[in-house]
């Protein structure tokens, strides 16, 4: 039986992905922004189960949506277990149930790149930007096109997940770094750092697995940008 749904395919992952990614792979990256943002109003986009929020447990309030009610349902069994809160809610990242210039700051891990068409990938960076106040910023991580595994294969691709008597297929949309960063531009983002993960060590950028881009908020209300340091790698 094969299940293509994407909402069913993440909530039939959902135990799986509880145990096999109980801790977040971006957990450096993300206490270096915990410790540069220092406090605020915090937004998971597609939180998943929740990993990606622990650096974040002191000093800052904390929101997270995920399409998946089984996802959702694990990120509050891991918000119990390691002891913070989260105010959770289920919907799309391209429809945010939010009022404009809510929140400080954004972080979406492995969550665009399952976003199939262009409009609709260019829709949803437009959305996050309208729940994000003046020069906040957002990290956002997506699978890179260029990663060996993946030369020879098309730009839109389905990844399996075996689980018993199923194969669920999870959509990619493979992103270079040229295409990330041009799509966060037109959606009215400054770039301010496009790297790969940290754990990734050859002198190129352009064959690592994921492209972590750091972005912040266009310049609106009269407010002009201040150049901070950035280095997540």
């Amino acid at each position: 039986m094969v299940v293509n749904r994407q909402q069913d395919v993440f909530n039939e992952i959902a135990p799986g992905w509880y145990n096999f990614r109980h801790w977040s792979i971006f957990g450096e990256e993300l206490r270096v922004l915990a410790q540069r943002w220092h406090q605020g109003k915090l937004l998971n986009l597609g939180c998943g189960h929740g990993a990606d929020f622990l650096p974040f447990r002191q000093g800052f309030e904390l929101y997270g949506v995920d399409f998946s009610p089984e996802m959702l349902k694990f990120a509050r069994k891991y918000a119990a277990k390691f002891d913070f809160k989260a105010e959770l809610s289920l919907a799309d990242v391209g429809h945010l149930p939010y009022a404009d210039k809510t929140f400080d700051w954004a972080i979406s891990v492995a969550t665009y790149h399952h976003i199939k068409g262009e409009a609709e990938r260019y829709e949803a960076l437009v959305e996050l930007r309208r729940v994000l106040k003046p020069q906040a910023e957002a990290f956002i991580t997506v699978w890179n096109r260029w990663q060996p595994r993946f030369w020879f294969s098309p730009r839109e691709v389905t990844v399996s997940w075996r689980k018993r008597d199923k194969t669920l297929e999870r959509y990619y949309h493979l992103f270079s770094y040229t295409e990330l960063e041009d799509l966060a531009r037109k959606a009215g983002f400054q770039v301010l750092q496009s790297s790969p993960e940290r754990s990734y060590h050859l002198p190129i950028k352009l064959f690592s697995r994921n492209i972590c881009l750091l972005v912040r908020n266009g310049d609106q209300d009269g407010l002009s940008f201040k150049a901070l340091p950035v280095k997540l790698t």
